[in-house]
């Protein structure tokens, strides 16, 4: 079964059930520096194995930016 998301603004297809089984499929490594929201809700990291997927959720993964 798919459902339908946005992931930071791209509308895609997903098997995924779970946050953290969304972010492995689309390639992030999860020892990497990022941060994830749920429809602007943050989301802490040890919550991304059972944060459940639903349809129409938007999801944004947010990377730190150096320089300045």
């Amino acid at each position: 079964m798919t459902i339908d998301v946005s992931l930071n603004g791209e509308r895609i297809a997903v098997e995924a059930t779970a946050l953290q089984a969304l972010l492995l499929a689309r390639g992030y490594k999860l020892e990497a520096a990022f941060a994830c929201a749920i429809n602007n809700a943050f989301v802490p990291r040890p919550q991304w194995p059972e944060r459940v997927l639903k349809n129409d959720d938007r999801i944004d993964i947010v990377t730190p930016i150096t320089g300045g």
